[in-house]
């Protein structure tokens, strides 16, 4: 008697049992639309997702210009509103011009690619975004990994290169454990070496530098002809969507050649409105910035931690299943936080990660004290 061969997704059931006995199955948690939960797991700095100026942002651009963009930004997707925003955040962030995509993760496949392929060598760094790993991958360059913020790995990798193009590329804010590039080293390496280096500033825009412009302005390089950064407008500016800043040969040659700018939908109206809305704040309150670190290094202080840089602050716990279970005691007492485990870390690194937000009150502050104390290490 013949046997049935098996279903072709069987295979689906062992992968999932092997996760979940090793404490790395993942669920999806909608959230309500409100709830007596402090939030210390997304990425809304500035609290400016909910604030009423970027919300009245949104709904005028959908009034105005409907709730999508009807096409890629190539045909009919590009409004003037995509243009404003474009020609703001460039003045703002100090370069000479922006291409905006409809998110972070698609300027950072965008640019990598279209700057490099065949024949062009990549330097990234390890603990580099998976959306810049997934660009080295579709870039078709060679492809050199270098231990986190090691300078003189990149200039040795610059130096044995053949390729007559090269670009090295880091997250200016590591967006696990919040430490800050070393870019001043990098930029200098990669100039002598004749190397285009591009920053993802996703976790640096409207938290780092001066008024919030980013790492890259605070280490004086905004601007520079050999520098490229990508930006999201969905952490700091509390929308939806990513840009690339640099050189206007760039963002033009991104026009011709960047696969997910010319064949993706454009980012909708709404979005765009949002996004524009909440950089004229940060223009108006450049102490917003400020108030973002001084509420992560009381998050750290709290966690028992060395202050970050930036806004993200990592507590570091083992194994999945201790991070998993402080991050729900925490969530029972009503406080939301981060828990990431393999592959988001390395084996043995699951931990906590809590994004600090300007708008948090004094009240809110001293619940979450009390908390953290109690269930993180209980």
């Amino acid at each position: 008697m013949e046997t049935a061969d098996p279903h072709p997704l069987s295979w689906l059931d062992a992968v999932a049992e092997r996760r979940r006995a090793a404490g790395l199955r993942r669920e999806l948690r909608p959230r309500a639309p409100s709830a007596d939960v402090i939030d210390l797991a997304g990425n809304d700095y500035l609290g400016l997702g909910r604030d009423e100026r970027v919300v009245d942002g949104a709904v005028e651009a959908a009034r105005t210009w409907g709730a999508g963009s009807t096409g890629s930004r190539l045909v009919t997707g590009t409004t003037q509103l995509h243009s404003t925003l474009e020609r703001e955040l460039a003045a703002f962030c100090g370069a000479e011009s922006a291409l905006v995509f409809s998110s972070g993760y698609a300027a950072n496949l965008g640019v990598l690619t279209a700057l490099s392929g065949p024949g062009a060598l990549i330097v990234s760094d390890a603990a580099n975004h998976a959306s810049l790993v997934d660009a080295c991958r579709l870039s078709r360059a060679r492809t050199v990994v270098v231990p986190h913020n090691d300078v003189a790995a990149v200039d040795a990798a610059l130096a044995a290169r053949t390729e007559e193009r090269a670009l090295v590329v880091t997250d200016s804010v590591n967006s696990v454990d919040g430490d800050l590039a070393p870019l001043r080293e990098l930029h200098a390496v990669s100039r002598a070496r004749g190397a285009v280096l591009v920053v993802d500033e996703a976790h640096g825009l409207g938290v780092a530098g001066p008024g919030g412009r980013g790492v890259l302005a605070a280490e004086g390089l905004a601007g520079a002809d050999d520098v490229v950064a990508t930006v999201t407008l969905s952490k700091a500016l509390g929308s939806q969507g990513g840009a690339v800043l640099g050189p206007a040969a760039v963002t033009a040659h991104l026009v011709d050649a960047a696969r997910t700018f010319i064949f993706d939908t454009a980012l909708n109206p709404p979005a765009v409105g949002a996004a524009l809305a909440a950089l004229r704040v940060l223009m108006d309150e450049p102490a917003l910035p400020a108030e973002v670190l001084r509420v992560a290094a009381e998050l750290a202080r709290t966690a028992g931690v060395a202050a970050p840089p930036s806004a993200v602050v990592s507590v570091v716990l083992g194994p999945p299943v201790l991070a998993y279970e402080a991050a729900q005691r925490c969530l029972d007492a009503g406080v939301r936080v981060g828990c990431f485990r393999p592959p988001s870390v390395p084996e043995g690194t699951s931990r906590l990660r809590l994004t600090a937000r300007a708008d948090l009150t004094g009240a809110e502050l001293d619940r979450v004290r009390d908390v953290l104390r109690r269930k993180v290490r209980p």
